[in-house]
């Protein structure tokens, strides 16, 4: 009778599967909104949340940059989403967050190259890598998905400021949870965990996030943390034991298209200024760990990442 039970689990499984995600992906962007004449930049939008959000974004009307570490296949996608939206105006540029070089560069193309900004999506990040430094010395989960994210937040917010009504939105993590700051190993030289670096640069992203609002209360930018939900994309890469439960727990992940919705929904919803700061899941404000609320940590973290950037401390 067990072994009969144990055979049926998986069609059982299979069965339940769609009512299962559906339950898990419950949040779904409903908003109207166009974006003609809008100016838009996502990171990471060659692949995963990044291109479906882009996608949408530029089906929606909006000229969208796809900010891609690797060109060649940012390309690619960018002609993908003109021939499924009709949208000319998607543009590939060059930005490797893990080297600040790269990260000015592309700032600075793009404050020649634009007069405005709308909304910008920090969506690329990196997941359980191995031990590894960017370009200029930083662990690499910090680096990529906290510390580059501050860097062109920073590099771009006059133009954001000019354009008001403006909005960023900052992919963190559910992982978060497990995150911590630890000042005195904030680059992971004393103690490293792959796992636990990427929780700790997720917690970063609320942080900086809420920061970043209480910093730009009054200028018309609004600023919005988000979390996708458990997704099928490249971000697993890294970590086979990852790989291999993304594959047994297949039915149960989110798409690419579903997981771009919290981010869409804080992009494109009427009325949102006054949660500027917060965090969402599933097109909900969600609940945020006791250290992501921690307005003393958020501040010291502001300082020291400007210090580390060489950023002034206004």
């Amino acid at each position: 009778m067990v072994g009969f039970l144990l055979l049926l689990l998986p069609v059982l499984l299979y069965l339940a599967a769609p009512r299962i995600r559906k339950m898990l992906s419950s949040g779904v962007c409903t908003s109207t909104v166009q974006l003609p004449g809008k100016v838009v930049v996502v990171t990471g939008a060659n692949t995963g949340i990044g291109k479906e959000t882009a996608k949408e974004l530029a089906q929606r009307g909006a000229r969208v940059y796809l900010a891609c570490r690797d060109v060649q296949k940012g390309e690619l996608v960018a002609r993908e989403i003109q021939t499924v939206t009709g949208n000319e105006q998607v543009l590939v540029r060059k930005l490797d967050l893990a080297d600040t070089k790269s990260i000015r560069a592309f700032a600075k193309g793009f404050l020649e190259e634009e007069k405005h900004l709308h909304i910008l999506i920090n969506n690329a990040g990196v997941m359980m890598c191995p031990y590894s430094k960017t370009a200029d010395g930083f662990e690499m989960h910090i680096g990529v998905n906290h510390l580059g994210h501050f860097l062109l937040t920073h590099l771009l917010l006059e133009k954001l400021k000019e354009s008001a009504p403006s909005r960023v939105i900052n992919v963190s993590s559910l992982a978060h949870l497990l995150g911590r700051i630890h000042f005195h190993n904030l680059q992971s030289e004393k103690f490293y965990n792959a796992g636990l670096a990427y929780c700790h640069s997720k917690l970063a992203n609320i942080l900086f996030t809420q920061e970043l609002a209480r910093r730009l209360k009054g200028s018309g930018v609004t600023t919005y943390s988000v979390h996708p939900g458990t997704v099928h994309s490249e971000l697993v890469r890294h970590s086979s034991f990852m790989r291999w439960i993304w594959r047994l727990f297949s039915f149960f992940i989110k798409t690419p298209q579903q997981g771009a919705q919290t981010s869409l929904y804080c992009a494109l919803t009427e009325g949102l200024e006054f949660l500027s700061g917060t965090h969402f899941s599933d097109c909900h404000v969600a609940w945020v760990s006791a250290q992501a609320r921690n307005e003393t940590i958020a501040r010291r973290l502001w300082d020291v990442s400007c210090d580390l950037l060489g950023l002034p401390m206004d």
